[in-house]
């Protein structure tokens, strides 16, 4: 599965205005849950409205929004380095227009009925990372995402030894 986005939303506006808000596809939702965590880096607060609009009915929790700080902290390529052309040595500048490729869950049998796991690559990481959504009237929303926000090879700028 593959979704190209014009941009990647600068403000929340933007976000509730984009066309992969239709969470019915769940590619949708883990792109915009991207595009949330990257207003997230930019500000806390928008960042937690943004992924709020994503989670369904029930919104972060504090420890979970401490979570994403900390994992965030220091590290603003976090939201961008699945994108297509995002790599450790261009210090994870992704190609316009902006593109994800998903890839199936190898083992959906391993998934309760209502649930769905999708997988993003990085050239920061050597394996795909799983994203898990639930399933809610015919919308998909986030539901795990650990893996996501997972720290990755450091980019250039960053590395001493790059």
């Amino acid at each position: 599965m593959k979704v190209v986005l014009d941009k990647i939303p600068a403000n929340l506006e933007e976000f509730k205005s984009m066309k992969e808000m239709d969470l019915s596809k769940a590619e949708n939702t883990c792109s915009m849950f991207l595009c949330a965590l990257n207003l997230f880096i930019k500000d806390k607060d928008t960042g937690v409205e943004a992924i709020n609009i994503l989670k369904g009915p029930v919104n972060l929790n504090p420890h979970e929004i401490s979570f994403l700080a900390d994992r965030v902290r220091d590290k603003d390529y976090l939201g961008r380095m699945y994108f297509e052309g995002a790599k450790p040595e261009n210090n994870y500048k992704p190609h316009e227009p902006f593109t994800l490729l998903f890839y199936p869950d190898g083992r959906p049998q391993d998934c309760e009925p209502g649930y769905m796991r999708l997988y993003l690559q990085t050239s920061g990481a050597d394996n795909k990372r799983a994203i898990k959504l639930r399933q809610k009237d015919g919308k998909w929303y986030i539901w795990e995402y650990p893996g996501i926000v997972m720290d990755v090879r450091k980019p250039a700028a960053e590395d001493p030894w790059a």
